[in-house]
């Protein structure tokens, strides 16, 4: 455990302390005589709109979602939800109930993006705010809203930020598929990481090692079985083809790497306490849907019926890298995955992306059986009853879904990472005992950030009044309770870019067909979604050799290929914001590119307006030859004016303030002290580093105390919400 933990826990619960001082933060105990509902909040990883047939779209192969409908028919539908184009983004709105902007987390974070681009400890996060009503607090699987790196509490910010058990991946990204098999790879690579079956080019036996050294024969006898080499996989094991002797592992069998969905670094929080699983351990060898469902059916069913409480099931699926799941959380959903699909496939991972998302779906179901907050029934189908306890059920996506899986009619070009439709418009799904009339949909505006509004109404907390902070939230209970609810949102808003990284540094390009993008944070990454590498530690051939050094931009990749006569790439936004009011959205996009008439760099800044609905199956979407722009009236001039003017509001709304490092709308000497605090006991990224002519140098030092030191006691302009 980090020995700076203790600190950063009284430095994170003093903001909460603050809030909680003469801010009517007893509202939710003001009526002992009812506890306020438990929250069940299941978020759904790169699963947009376009994959739910429960709302209406899907295309011609939707994944089979039967338990995710149920609730679906048992709750309301908010077909119109907006979250961000990327992960960490969608994720600290939900969070926080802040836009990109005020949080700098405005792509998925990576290894070198700093702590300025993370939640800050000071933020008041969901858990800090339903502390106040007496809440319990725990998330299961992918964390991916501040550290590992760059953060003085390393893989302990789950803790800090709030939670009182977590119990999954700080990081979040599982690793990349270990193509050896952990090690076995005497004929492969096998690209989805297990040996696959004698049909497959594979084999049906052969001997499965554990890493507590027992072994045993596994043999697949029907195809209606997975490969053998997949079982072993799901039950922890390194598979050895054709070894029936289990006379001892190959010397190249390796139980110290990752692989995908089934072997990856756990860590464990209980009450601030921090275990790192290694990866020899049998908890961190299983089928991640199984352990996020596992650790939070035991967390749950071991809560007192005192203590009201919030679980967070962060579901890393359906995430790349794609993998097939076992076949065994699929017998009601279509059939378990072939084992002759590639993984580096695009098609045979859009089949296989299906299969995750329908194995998630089914650990869904098993995850409400045996909490008690359903049944099955004696059709094998799921009964759920919202008024059979006192839990509120909140499902979403994070951010719309990889490109190279969307579903018609949805734009595979505009998916996610873009603030396109398909890139941020997302399923809300809300049942529980406060929804009247069941089973019914909601065609208005939600937005991610208003799910932490939603969260302290539960609690019966108001949100705007005990939050120091600006909160961009507008309230979502109104249209559980009253089925005529009109709009509560004027406006929609979404945004993602770069990430903050010391001394101006960004992510290395990646080219993934004919387009060139940063979203990806690493070079694994990159290749997990099936891209080229092209950034520093290049080793694909399609690299215009640069003795080894790498590109830093993708206008640099375009240079080079230009300089070498070869065809350039479509470069992918590094910015893309967007806008919408009930009936029309502007899209704002920014990106660097080459100029070959000048032989330099570029910024292109393009605006767009389109009319987009939720019609089902095929929606009005923002594609490029419906840009209203492109032969403007004097009415869609005069939306687009407006729209803009809305958008730009937002964009200033969160004015900078120098050495206000917790945000509290002053600079004091509570700033000097958290500096003093930082700068001795940690030296590196933090948010009391500061601008120096526009750079972050990843480290709290001196130069941070001088810029605190000459703006104590000013008081910072103060930010505002816009909805």
């Amino acid at each position: 455990m980090n020995l700076t933990l203790p600190k950063l826990l009284a430095s994170a619960f003093a903001v909460l302390a603050l809030a909680s001082c003469g801010s009517g933060s007893d509202v939710a105990s003001s009526d002992d005589s009812e506890q306020p509902a438990n929250i069940l909040f299941v978020i759904m990883d790169d699963v947009g709109i376009d994959q739910m047939k429960s709302f209406g779209y899907g295309g011609s192969t939707p994944p089979s979602m039967p338990n995710m409908d149920a609730v679906a028919s048992a709750g309301v539908r908010f077909r119109n939800a907006w979250s961000m184009p990327e992960c960490s983004p969608g994720r600290a709105a939900f969070f926080v109930g802040q836009y990109p902007l005020r949080t700098n987390i405005n792509q998925a974070i990576g290894p070198n993006d700093l702590a300025n681009s993370q939640l800050s400890p000071y933020a008041v996060t969901a858990p800090k705010l339903l502390k106040q009503a007496g809440y319990e607090s725990a998330m299961f699987g992918k964390f991916h809203l501040a550290g590992p790196e760059n953060n003085e509490a390393e893989n302990a910010t789950p803790s800090v930020l709030g939670w009182d058990y977590f119990y999954g991946w700080v990081g979040g990204l599982p690793g990349s598929v270990d193509t050896t098999a952990g090690g076995v790879d005497s004929t492969g690579p096998y690209m989805c990481g297990f040996v696959p079956g004698k049909l497959a080019g594979g084999t049906d036996t052969g001997a499965c090692y554990q890493a507590n050294n027992t072994c045993s024969v596994i043999k697949r006898t029907a195809l209606s079985q997975d490969a053998a080499g997949l079982q072993c996989l799901a039950s922890g094991g390194i598979f050895v083809p054709d070894d029936e002797t289990c006379a001892g592992p190959p010397a190249t069998v390796n139980f110290e790497q990752e692989n995908g969905y089934y072997v990856s670094p756990l860590v464990i929080i209980d009450d601030g306490n921090v275990e790192q699983v290694p990866l020899t351990d049998p908890r961190a060898r299983k089928y991640r849907t199984v352990i996020e469902t596992d650790a939070a059916i035991e967390w749950i069913n071991t809560r007192s019926d005192s203590k009201p409480w919030m679980a967070t099931v962060s579901y890393s699926s359906a995430h790349t890298p794609w993998q097939q799941p076992p076949g065994n959380l699929l017998a009601k959903h279509n059939g378990p995955a072939s084992d002759s699909w590639d993984c580096t496939a695009t098609q045979p991972g859009r089949l296989i992306q299906n299969k995750m998302i329908e194995a998630m779906d089914a650990e869904f179901g098993r995850l409400l059986v045996e909490t008690g907050l359903a049944s099955w029934g004696g059709d094998g189908n799921l009964v759920y009853d919202p008024k059979a306890s006192n839990t509120i059920i909140v499902i979403m996506g994070d951010n719309g879904t990889l490109g190279t899986a969307v579903k018609t009619p949805f734009i595979p070009s505009q998916a996610k990472g873009t603030a396109y439709q398909t890139g941020v418009w997302d399923p809300l799904i809300i049942a529980g005992p406060q929804v009247a009339q069941p089973d019914r949909e909601v065609e208005h505006m939600v937005n991610a950030v208003d799910l932490f509004q939603l969260f302290g109404e539960v609690a019966g907390l108001d949100v705007h009044e005990v939050v120091p902070h600006t909160v961009d939230s507008v309230s979502v209970l109104p249209y559980l309770t009253n089925p005529d609810q009109p709009s509560l949102r004027t406006i929609n808003f979404t945004m993602g870019g770069m990430n903050l990284q010391a001394n101006g540094g960004r992510n290395g390009p990646c080219v993934i067909s004919t387009t060139c993008t940063v979203i990806p944070t690493s070079k694994s990454v990159c290749e997990d979604n099936q891209g080229n590498w092209w950034g520093p530690g290049y080793t694909h051939s399609s690299v215009v050799d640069n003795n080894g050094v790498g590109y830093e931009t993708c206008a640099d990749v375009n240079q080079a290929l230009y300089n070498a006569q070869r065809d350039t790439l479509t470069v992918l936004p590094e910015s893309s914001i967007a806008i919408r009011n009930d009936r029309f959205k502007l899209v704002r996009n920014t990106a660097m590119d080459f100029d070959p008439n000048t032989n330099g760099f570029r910024t292109d800044i393009v605006e767009e307006l389109y009319e987009v609905n939720q019609a089902a199956p095929t929606p009005l979407l923002d594609t490029p030859n419906l840009d209203l722009l492109r032969t403007p009236t004097a009415e869609t001039q005069a939306i687009y004016k407006t729209l803009r003017a809305q958008m730009d509001k937002i964009l200033a709304s969160e004015p900078y303030c120098p050495g206000d490092g917790n945000k509290d709308g002053v600079v004091n000497a509570e700033d000097l002290e958290n500096w003093r605090r930082i700068a001795h006991d940690w030296g590196l990224s933090s948010v009391y580093d500061f601008y120096v002519n526009d750079i972050l140098d990843g480290l709290t030092n001196n130069i941070d105390e001088g810029i605190v030191q000459n703006n104590l006691n000013k008081t910072c302009e103060r930010s505002y919400g816009v909805y």
